[in-house]
């Protein structure tokens, strides 16, 4: 497969990941090893912005099962993603990585607010930028959340870290002989209702052609790999 040429991507990370090991909350030592990988993606001259979900603290779809009001449930998972940010962030910047988390609901204490011209410049500038707390309304995903900056930050690709290599027809988890593929288009993921993210996010990705790059974050070093076009991924975009 070949793969086009990216220079600004953002890079989607759900909150799991932070957990490492543990089966709730941040693990610092899986934090870093993240955090070592987005130093290695900056230092081979990639423009890097990030959005984190937060299931690894609070699932808002979950709480709301379990009771919660809706709305309410997922303001909580907003703030949870704001916790998840701060702490990519506080490693980033013990690496020597300038670092930028702007809020979509502002909290001046502790972040920026979402400003798109601000967030441009702060990437013209060599910085990492994470956005934080969803699009800063209930009801909308993390998902939604990072393919809306990816378009208003004018990015060539979005980056989904999962706990896979790529998109299968199946859960491989559950399916062994589950077919993967190497690339697909925006439409037969709808159509076949494959679950890499949630069906908003993908249609606004392929409104505005910007390639969704599915790899798995949890094998060190893969980032930058699947960058350079060597590592094992699947690339979802709109047809030739």
């Amino acid at each position: 497969m070949t793969r086009p040429t990216f220079r600004r991507i953002l890079l989607k990370l759900s909150g799991e990941v932070l957990m490492g090991p543990g089966q709730f909350g941040i693990d610092p030592d899986t934090v870093l090893r993240v955090a070592k990988e987005i130093v290695q993606v900056k230092e081979a001259g990639y423009e890097l912005c990030i959005v984190v979900g937060g299931g690894n603290i609070f699932r808002g779809i979950a709480g709301a099962a379990k009771g919660f009001e809706r709305a309410s449930a997922d303001y909580m998972g907003m703030l949870a993603t704001v916790m998840n940010a701060i702490a990519v962030q506080n490693v980033l910047e013990q690496l020597g990585v300038e670092t930028r988390v702007q809020s979509a609901i502002p909290m001046a204490s502790v972040c920026e607010p979402f400003i798109r011209r601000r967030a441009e410049r702060h990437l013209e500038k060599g910085r990492v930028v994470i956005f934080a707390a969803g699009v800063g309304s209930p009801f909308f995903t993390t998902d939604s959340g990072a393919a809306l900056r990816a378009a208003e930050m004018k990015c060539d690709a979005l980056f989904k870290g999962t706990s896979v290599d790529g998109v299968y027809d199946a859960d491989p988890k559950k399916v062994p002989d589950a077919k993967r593929y190497d690339e697909i288009g925006f439409s037969d993921v709808l159509s076949r209702d494959l679950k890499i993210m949630d069906a908003s996010a993908i249609a606004l990705c392929r409104d505005n052609n910007i390639p969704i790059v599915v790899f798995n974050i949890r094998e060190q070093g893969n980032l930058l790999k699947v960058l350079a076009g060597e590592g094992v991924a699947t690339i979802v975009r709109n047809g030739e």
